[in-house]
């Protein structure tokens, strides 16, 4: 299995690695600072170096539901052979957005009561469908409980805990079209705060809320008779 760096320092922007396999799937390495898309966020894109400093561009990243294979997917053939070392380069700007918006979706999740459906975490946009039914939202105040949370410049901390935790805790799900990964023996909660917000997430976040900087809540739409979507941004600047 490869090794995701990712899981305890989201702001690792490379890494040395072996490649392992190469076939129409991508390119699988040993180790990654890659997120392969996953929990509604995108999947990185950005560069494999090899050793006589040429570069392939890795276009996504995405783990093989069947085979738990971490694929670097390339535009065009790779020209690799099991064993090469390479440097794994993600496209940072790009990241960092995304960590920007993935932990704006858990401030969403603190300010609006209700069970999460589904959801996307883009770079620019994101959005979160809520369980809730005959339930009206109001705009305004969601933004300025959003800003205020940013404002306050919460901390973001990694907490373990067992699978047999995770059972026992199963409240700590905010979604429900998306289960923890268990089987490993352990499952990653991000914590924001002393009670912000508390959930199991293997996604890419900020240290801190202050880095989110201001948002905007976009569009509030009724998807159904219980789901009321809520579409959110970085704010230009």
């Amino acid at each position: 299995m490869t090794e995701q760096l990712f899981r305890d320092d989201s702001y690792l922007k490379s890494c040395e690695a072996r490649v392992v396999s190469v076939d129409d799937a991508g390119v699988e390495l040993d180790r990654t600072v890659f997120y392969a898309v996953g929990g509604g966020q995108l999947g990185d894109s950005g560069l494999l170096r090899r050793a006589d400093g040429t570069d392939i561009e890795i276009v996504d990243t995405q783990k093989d539901p069947a085979t738990g294979r971490y694929c670097h997917k390339t535009n065009g053939a790779a020209d690799l052979a099991v064993g090469d070392p390479v440097t794994a380069l993600i496209d940072w700007d790009r990241r960092h957005r995304l960590m920007r918006m993935h932990t704006a979706c858990h401030l969403l999740c603190a300010a609006i009561d209700g069970g999460v459906t589904g959801g996307s975490v883009g770079p620019d946009k994101s959005r979160l469908d809520f369980d809730l039914q005959d339930t009206a939202l109001d705009k305004e105040a969601i933004q300025a409980q959003l800003n205020r949370l940013v404002d306050e410049d919460h901390e973001l901390e990694i907490l373990w805990i067992t699978d047999e935790e995770m059972a026992a805790n199963a409240d700590l799900v905010r979604t429900m079209s998306v289960k923890p990964p268990t089987g490993s023996g352990r499952v990653r909660l991000m914590k924001i705060g002393d009670n912000v917000d508390l959930q199991p997430c293997g996604g890419t976040h900020v240290k801190r809320t202050g880095e989110i900087g201001r948002l905007e809540v976009g569009k509030i739409e009724n998807k159904g008779k219980h789901n009321r979507r809520v579409n959110i941004r970085l704010a230009a600047g």
